[in-house]
């Protein structure tokens, strides 16, 4: 209810806040917004030339692009909104400084600007759904749950990386080989059936990886139309607990100490 309110309470600087992140993104782009669609099209395009054909050749995928679609969106919203949320704190210092504002609030506000990004990304989905003849069933109404999970997951990220970078601003230049390797232990392009020959850590690793359990409950829901085992779910909800739980407290225990390092 706390947090809430503040929510309510600061909800014109949380707009205006979402709505910057947005308009700076797009500035001087001529399609502005609409490259959030055509950016996912055109990645599961090139692809989707490059890897469809081996993968659907020996029976691993029969849709790709929308295999390949489905982790795409999952991964890449994570990435965006955690690596902008990374620097937050520190590009807001001369606001801190000035007036008080709830801390967490500008993670948070940029996960949310990055859940805008991915509302109209699911855009394309559709678009690849209706050009494949993809079946839909109506367990795509269940969509709404992995979306959820990776929402509070990369808040809880978030909220740890933002603290830690305004100590530690190195961090924002080796995010982005963490999130490159990340990509690789991720099943966004390649199916899990060819890890059969793979090392067991590797293995043990991906399962374990929480965007992996995302992504197969996305999968499961929008692309098989079946409802994903009950295992997964739970997993995604430890995952989402324990980031939450680690992110806030690594914050809050951060936070007093942000003027003075900024």
């Amino acid at each position: 209810m706390s947090l809430l309110s503040v929510f309510v309470k600061y909800r014109a600087l949380i707009n205006q806040l979402v709505m910057r992140d947005i308009k700076t993104k797009y500035r001087r782009s001529i399609l502005g917004l609409l490259w959030t669609v055509l950016n996912p099209l055109l990645m599961m395009a090139v692809l989707s030339i490059v890897f469809s054909y081996f993968f659907q050749r020996y029976g691993e995928v029969e849709n790709f692009p929308v295999y390949l679609l489905c982790g795409q969106l999952v991964f890449n919203f994570f990435n965006e909104s955690t690596s902008i949320a990374m620097g937050s704190i520190v590009h807001s210092g001369e606001l801190i400084k000035k007036v008080y504002v709830p801390k967490y609030l500008f993670p948070i506000t940029k996960v949310m600007s990055s859940g805008v990004n991915l509302l109209a990304s699911m855009i394309a989905l559709v678009i690849v759904m209706v050009v494949t003849r993809s079946r839909v069933t109506p367990t795509i109404l269940l969509a709404v749950l992995p979306l959820l999970y990776v929402l509070l997951f990369s808040t809880g990220v978030s909220l740890f990386l933002s603290a830690v970078a305004v100590s530690f601003r190195d961090l924002m230049h080796l995010y982005t080989v963490i999130t490159t390797a990340w990509m690789y232990l991720t099943p966004v392009i390649y199916p899990m059936s060819i890890l059969e020959d793979a090392p067991r850590w590797v293995v043990f690793i991906i399962n374990a990886n929480p965007l992996t359990a995302f992504i197969k409950i996305f999968r499961a829901v929008v692309l098989d139309g079946v409802t994903p085992p009950a295992i997964l779910h739970v997993q995604s909800l430890i995952w989402c607990a324990v980031a939450l739980l680690v992110g806030s407290l690594v914050f809050k225990k951060s936070q007093d100490s942000f003027i003075l390092k900024i």
